[in-house]
């Protein structure tokens, strides 16, 4: 064969191999987007099984669209897309992953990734192994938290968001766990603003059982002393205005009051609000009986400092003898509050 003839042949394969490459491209390309959530979905809510449906569905396309990333990196490395390609993959696998494919963290923790990446993605898998574990519980969820951030503390000791997942977790547990972690904060934290809401956890914790001085004006005029409701069953609720889950609990709390009121069941409201107004306007409008303490102070709000609040909502439960008895009042409120009443 003559040479020029093994030469045409050469190029006529370099062609179709670089019409293949830019074709796989063109694939990769089409299939690196996450679909949205149905525009109907805005204006009619979904079912679990829809949404756990589509979430399936786009995890999978995410991981599809990854692999074709993965084979045009593998088969052509010398393509002028290779490094669009590379992205891709890292970025459609990070999807899959938060649409939970269970084949997605294994390839996201296989690639060169960086010591920050590769913390969020070991927080991803081990919020949604914390996930899992709901149906047993809230107490269940957040030993299974701490379980998954002692694991990522072994591996990134210098983190700084471990020691606030260590403070989160310690503020909701409360009780005997929530002590021994709030303790090791307080003594081992490098950062002080952690080791100081550490001794504020343990303070507040410290007044489980104990009589709680709370004593205002409050917005309306009305004079309020916890330690002169005794008889009473005293929901205190941290909250603001602002706060999304709050006002989403608003509810259940209005439920709980309208409920119980007449059986003895009192509300003292503690904003964390900075404008008065705002307050006022928004207990008038929701039809908030229950007395507000405001001071103006947002976060640095009096009793918030004093009780070492850290997040809302926070509810606290007085019982009849003027003793705090839950710092975890949210869920089962209604239950909780009849329990206590049914105390002699």
């Amino acid at each position: 064969m003559a040479v020029w003839a093994m030469m045409a042949m050469l190029q006529t394969s370099l062609n179709a191999f670089a019409d293949e490459a830019d074709d796989l491209w063109k694939k990769v390309e089409s299939s690196s987007q996450v679909r949205p959530y149905p525009t109907e979905w805005q204006t009619t809510q979904p079912s679990q099984e829809e949404v756990a449906a589509f979430q399936k569905e786009n995890g999978n396309m995410a991981f599809e669209a990854a692999t074709l990333a993965r084979e045009l990196i593998t088969k052509f490395p010398d393509h002028s897309k290779v490094k669009d390609a590379q992205a891709s993959e890292k970025q459609m696998l990070r999807a899959a992953l938060e649409f939970g494919h269970e084949k997605a963290a294994d390839k996201l923790l296989k690639l060169n990734l960086p010591d920050t990446e590769r913390f969020q993605i070991r927080s991803i898998i081990m919020q949604q192994k914390a996930m899992a574990k709901q149906s047993e519980g809230r107490e269940a969820v957040l030993l299974a938290f701490e379980e998954g951030v002692r694991e990522l503390e072994k591996e990134f000791p210098t983190n700084a968001e471990i020691p606030q997942m260590l403070m989160y977790i310690a503020e909701n547990l409360g009780g005997t766990k929530g002590k021994q972690i709030a303790t090791r904060l307080a003594e081992t934290a490098s950062d002080e603003q952690i080791k100081a809401a550490a001794r504020g956890l343990l303070e507040k914790l410290s007044l489980a059982g104990s009589k709680v001085d709370i004593k205002f004006t409050a917005v309306d005029g009305r004079e309020v002393d916890i330690q002169k409701m005794n008889g009473k069953v005293v929901l205190i609720d941290f909250w603001a205005t602002w706060c999304g889950p709050c006002v989403a609990e608003l509810p259940n709390v209005k439920a709980a009051y309208d409920r119980l009121h007449s059986k003895g069941f009192e509300i003292v409201g503690i904003s964390f609000d900075n404008t008065k107004g705002k307050l006022t306007s928004f207990v008038k409008k929701e039809a908030m009986a229950w007395p507000q303490y405001f001071d103006g102070q947002g976060w640095q709000n009096a009793f918030g400092q004093r009780f070492g609040i850290q997040s809302i909502p926070a509810m606290w439960l007085i019982n009849k003898k003027g003793e705090l008895v839950d710092m975890n009042a949210r869920a089962n409120l209604v239950e909780k509050v009849e329990a206590l009443l049914a105390e002699k």
